[in-house]
């Protein structure tokens, strides 16, 4: 999610840049980023769906000493993603006030903005990769070597081609949709996003009616994809995005997919819906001026039975769920259900 062009949101047509720097952090350092424990830092926002697949992944394989963790502030200025959380204003790790050092350190100027997830290679401060899309499956793939005992295999070989298959449609009409329709500039422009996203949502609650997950009988990547999208969804994209044909808890098979995903070690304690709705409120000024938060939804239900182990399934198939959050990446109370 960039940094930067907040206000422009709401008058322009909405286009989600492509990832600038792709290189990859491989077992065999191909892209000359060799996976090695304690050399990069994720720098994510824990408003960002995009960078909360990440913070997902990055918990469930249990990568949290191996891969430190920088959360940026959820609110940015204009100098983009900002250590405002940390004492001093700094990443107590990179030494830095805005995620923006990083990119400049790799590239002055790139284009596509300063965006988040973004890894960091800390003995050099410069940015490695903000290939949101990649780097997700590659800590799946790659960093094999330093997952935890019991880690889930979240991209299994076998199924692959159908997890693809279902992430690519999630991404067009669910997750990037969204965007579309909260930052469509025209009328026709709206209401076709919005249409796709509910078409979507549709055809996804009738494929998980009779199936716990998205593929096959375990958590996997689609699952993550898919679930960063739906715990923001009553809470912002109903109402700032008008999303608003139905809220999810008013669907019962993806509401309760959804209480099941987040009730799970792993999901909702990385989610922080004070920083959501503080991010998406005050900072997308073009379509909320006066940056007013909403003091709704209740967010009580998520924490409610949803009965989906009736469908049966293995959240972490042969693995094991993780362990205990890192005492300083507990989310803070507020931004948790009542």
């Amino acid at each position: 999610m960039g940094g930067d062009g907040n206000s422009a949101y709401g008058h322009r047509t909405f286009t989600r840049s492509r990832s600038h720097f792709d290189d990859r952090i491989t077992a065999d350092g191909r892209d000359g980023w060799p996976v090695r424990a304690g050399r990069y830092r994720l720098v994510v926002s824990r408003a960002c769906p995009w960078a909360s697949r990440a913070v997902i992944s990055r918990r469930l394989l249990g990568l949290e000493d191996a891969l430190s963790l920088a959360v940026a502030d959820p609110v940015q200025d204009d100098r983009s993603w900002r250590f405002t959380l940390d004492p001093d204003g700094r990443d107590p790790v990179l030494g830095i006030r805005f995620l923006s050092e990083a990119y400049d350190r790799r590239e002055t100027g790139c284009p596509g903005g300063v965006s988040v997830p973004a890894i960091v290679d800390v003995p050099s401060g410069r940015l490695v990769t903000n290939d949101y899309q990649r780097i997700t499956l590659d800590l799946a793939t790659e960093w094999t070597a330093l997952h935890r005992p019991g880690a889930p295999d979240l991209y299994p070989a076998a199924r692959r081609a159908e997890i693809d298959e279902v992430m690519a449609e999630v991404y067009e009409d669910v997750n990037n949709g969204v965007y579309r329709a909260g930052f469509a500039t025209r009328q026709r422009e709206y209401e076709e996003a919005c249409a796709a996203v509910f078409r979507r949502l549709e055809a996804l609650g009738e494929r998980l009616a009779g199936q716990r997950y998205l593929v096959g009988d375990t958590l996997t990547e689609a699952d993550i994809r898919l679930f960063t999208t739906l715990v923001r969804f009553d809470a912002v994209y109903h109402g700032h995005f008008k999303c608003n044909r139905w809220k999810l808890a008013e669907h019962p098979v993806l509401w309760a997919y959804a209480r099941d995903l987040f009730q799970t070690p792993g999901f909702g304690d990385t989610v922080d819906f004070d920083h959501i709705k503080r991010h998406y409120y005050q900072v997308h000024t073009g379509i909320n001026p006066t940056g007013i938060v909403p003091l709704g939804p209740d967010l009580g239900g998520w924490l409610t039975e949803h009965h989906r182990e009736e469908l049966g399934g293995r959240p972490f198939g042969d693995g094991t769920p993780p362990g205990p959050v890192p005492p300083g990446e507990r989310v803070a109370p507020r931004g948790q259900p009542a």
